[in-house]
């Protein structure tokens, strides 16, 4: 299993970025995929999942903020953030998600940086 995720940098708040996550080494159409981050100083928060019919789920902090979609003939999960805010700023990282009552992963990319500031 191997996920690289690409898209992060350095944001005003306000604007946007598109994390990208590209899967190889499993079947990636028949698992849900999920974003997490880890923000310092506070650990790993789930942020967003998205089951294989394309149900897609976020933490509160992101609602209306954050859109999740994958591209199944692609191999690809994709986390379109707008409206940034300087409290997401962390690392975000792909992984498999395994489920969601309580939110847990199986495999994991390497992250992703997203700096959000003035």
């Amino acid at each position: 299993v191997q996920l690289v995720e690409s898209g992060g940098g350095l944001v005003q708040p306000g604007g946007s970025l598109r994390l990208s996550c590209n899967a190889s080494g499993f079947a990636f159409r028949d698992y849900a995929m999920g974003w997490a981050r880890r923000i310092p100083l506070k650990g790993i928060e789930w942020v967003s999942g998205i089951y294989t019919d394309g149900t897609d789920y976020y933490t509160n902090s992101v609602k209306g903020r954050f859109t999740i979609s994958r591209d199944n003939a692609k191999n690809t999960v994709f986390l379109q953030m707008n409206n940034l805010k300087p409290e997401d700023t962390a690392l975000y990282y792909c992984a498999t998600l395994l489920g969601l009552a309580p939110p847990r992963f199986g495999s994991w990319g390497q992250g992703t940086q997203v700096i959000v500031s003035s």
